[in-house]
């Protein structure tokens, strides 16, 4: 590990701005930019991980929302989209393809012909508990850099600026949600 006097990538990219562009506040790219190149850092390693288990983020993603809707682990394709952010287009080729490799159903909804309801199969259970501890352990290992109030301190402050930027992009009743 570095010492906190040794220039990170990003100290060095804010240097050369304010020499180039004095006139210029470059100071908020020591968040975004830290915030992005960690997270980037970040993303190769929980990747890696599902790869483990045959999965990408996406499937990951749908088997885990499936899972954490508790018994009978089912949601309508709209509910498994909204909660996952994603278009129910995306949806529709992330169930195919999961729906192939016989880790979820997709059938018929009751009372409702034209509805349909996607579930995890007994395999797709087994897969996600599998994979979702696997992925705990992964972000306790890339968290284990931080100590006890660094890693509280950190999730107050993200945790408080995400709240408010969703409040942002919240959109109004009656109004079309862009995701």
């Amino acid at each position: 590990m570095t010492s906190p006097e040794t220039p990170d990538h990003v100290d060095r990219i804010q240097a050369a701005w304010a020499a180039e562009r004095p006139d210029l506040d470059v100071s908020p790219l020591g968040v975004i930019g830290r915030l992005h190149r960690v997270g980037s850092f970040l993303m190769v390693d929980i990747l890696a991980n599902y790869a483990r288990f045959g999965l990408g983020e996406g499937d990951f993603d749908v088997l885990a929302t499936l899972r954490r809707a508790g018994t009978p682990f089912e949601r309508s394709p709209s509910d498994l989209a909204h909660n996952t952010m994603v278009t129910t287009g995306a949806m529709t080729k992330r169930v195919d393809r999961l729906e192939r490799a016989g880790l979820i159903t997709r059938r018929t909804a009751e009372g409702d012909a034209r509805g349909r309801v996607i579930a995890l199969t007994p395999a797709g259970k087994e897969l996600i508990d599998a994979a979702y501890t696997a992925h705990v352990a992964e972000e306790q290992r890339l968290l284990a850099g931080l100590d006890a109030q660094d890693r509280a301190d950190l999730e107050r402050i993200l945790s408080g600026w995400l709240r408010r930027i969703e409040a942002e992009r919240t959109p109004e009743p009656g109004s079309t949600d862009p995701e």
